[in-house]
């Protein structure tokens, strides 16, 4: 028994290193890019797309990822996504064209689209219902602070190796990962045999990748055209998810892929809302803090990314903390609570000016870190806690596909916010029109005009109306916060509701017990 104890332990180990990766690998790039810029050469249209081609792919596969392990095994399809997962970061480190590294990274959004879900799936079965509070805790945690932490590991590797480096550094942690699932992670699937949701599949992934995509695209052209479009695709080819999901739900021979019935419990649909909110108010934070690092207070890469540190601080700080008060409290309090600390480190931030030191952005950096911390381990906790291991890959895909796709609208819109800020605080009259639009492209791009042209007040001015952008942009992210202080106190049960079947009315086992579990 003790060895048992043992062994699922070690394994959350190994899940919680894949997750870590994952996160990670969302934001390492982004140093990497100019970089990139120079040397596959990239035009500005290709590095968009080496960033967003595993933000696509992993969008629209999250949903058929996890039914596919409830399936098929989920223990044996994560092996065979982190075998993808490393193969795809080698083909990133030595891709010898912006296509190639396209193509590639794609291919790591698939993998990192089996990956996340199925390892929250494997966690409802290994722990007991006591158990899983910490154990979800701690994965949320190492795939929270990966995403802070990608710019600090990537920065040091590219100030001593060359850009490929960012990709490698997958391939150690994977190979551990891949040999302790191989041996700690018992295997699990669905005692259900029906047949699979293909329609379901085909349209979800369509309408993912549609709104991704175009919030993608709304965020670099602004409102109107081709992202207007896409977005209107991916709603109406999401309604039509949902109208064909009811209709397989009625039809005993077809195991539908979503479950809607889970959101007719309150534990499971509102804890999803406020885990995609806390995500949205920090991927705000983070699209526009390494620009302000950069661009005002002058940091490289790797300051850029040490900069980033007292958010991860807080974040393990906050998560601690939840982790304790949870069993006592029930979720609703801590929630509640860390929403506060976020939207109050959030507004503080809105006092940041181009002149203010870094001790007083570290400090609201902090609470943000802890708001994050309390909120997103235990929201993630209470909606696992309503999946029967029976679905719980099916489930695990839809809390992360709703996250997904919330964090990646959201980054659009308050870019949006951001760049219309900036360029209004802009005064290029008399400056030539090629420096006038390399100027509102960005901050970074506007600091080098200034430089290059020797012009102190334009450096100035740039770096006042990115101030002010990020400012308009943390009240936004603010209250964003605040909705979702409001929305646990209103919605959010104090305890728990109990695990029900992944396939709509039908009873399931609960999480710890056995759905078909095998140890090996």
């Amino acid at each position: 028994m003790k060895t048992t104890e043992t062994r699922k332990w070690w394994a959350l180990g190994a899940l919680a290193a894949s997750g870590l990766v994952i996160g990670l690998d969302v934001t390492v790039l982004n140093v990497a890019l100019p970089s990139l810029a120079t040397e596959l050469p990239a035009t500005t249209s290709e590095l968009q797309w080496i960033a967003n081609s595993y933000n696509l792919v992993f969008a629209a596969m999250l949903l058929p990822a996890g039914l596919l392990g409830d399936r098929f095994g989920r223990k044996s399809l994560l092996l065979a996504a982190l075998a993808l997962f490393a193969t795809a970061s080698l083909a990133c480190a030595y891709a010898s064209s912006a296509e190639w590294l396209i193509g590639a990274r794609a291919l790591l959004g698939l993998g990192a689209a089996f990956v996340v879900p199925l390892c929250m799936a494997v966690l409802p079965v290994l722990f007991t219902p006591q158990e899983r509070g910490r154990a979800i805790g701690l994965w949320v945690t190492a795939n929270a602070v990966g995403l802070p932490l990608g710019p600090i590991i990537g920065g040091w590797l590219l100030d001593h190796y060359w850009w490929g480096s960012v990709f490698l550094i997958n391939i150690p942690v994977i190979a551990v990962a891949l040999a302790a699932v191989l041996l700690l992670v018992p295997q699990s699937r669905s005692s259900q045999r029906r047949r699979l949701d293909l329609v379901g599949m085909l349209v979800s992934g369509v309408a993912l990748a549609s709104l991704t995509w175009g919030a993608i695209a709304l965020g670099e052209r602004g409102i109107g055209g081709t992202p207007a479009a896409a977005i209107g695709v991916g709603l109406a080819m999401l309604a039509l998810f949902v109208a064909w999901e009811r209709q397989v739900g009625r039809r005993p021979a077809i195991r539908p892929l979503v479950d809607l019935g889970l959101f007719r419990s309150a534990s499971f649909a509102w804890a999803t809302v406020l885990a995609t909110l806390v995500t949205f108010a920090l991927l705000g934070a983070l699209f526009a803090l390494p620009q302000y690092f950069q661009a005002v207070l002058d940091a490289d890469a790797l300051g850029t990314g040490l900069r980033l540190l007292p958010l991860i601080g807080g974040v393990l700080l906050g998560a601690r903390l939840g982790a304790r008060l949870a069993p006592r409290l029930g979720a609703k309090a801590p929630v509640a609570t860390g929403f506060l600390v976020l939207a109050a480190g959030l507004f503080a931030g809105t006092a940041t000016g181009a002149g203010t030191g870094y001790g007083f952005v570290a400090g609201w950096l902090t609470a943000v870190g802890l708001g994050m911390g309390l909120v997103l381990p235990i929201a993630t906790d209470v909606a696992l806690g309503t999946l029967s291991a029976e679905g719980s890959g099916a489930g695990s895909a839809l809390i992360q596909a709703l996250r997904q796709v919330g964090g990646t609208i959201g980054v659009a819109i308050l870019g949006s916010v951001l760049n219309s800020v900036y360029r209004d605080r802009l005064d290029l009259s008399g400056l030539p029109a090629p420096a006038a639009d390399a100027v509102r492209d960005s901050a970074p791009a506007g600091v080098l005009v200034a430089r290059q042209l020797d012009a102190p007040e334009l450096l100035e001015m740039v770096r006042r109306a990115f101030v002010d952008a990020m400012d308009a942009m943390l009240w936004v992210c603010g209250g964003v916060a605040l909705l979702g202080a409001v929305l646990a106190v209103a919605f959010l049960p104090r305890q728990t509701e109990p695990a029900t079947a992944a396939p709509v009315g039908r009873p399931g086992p609960k999480a710890g017990e056995s759905g078909q579990v095998t140890v090996g």
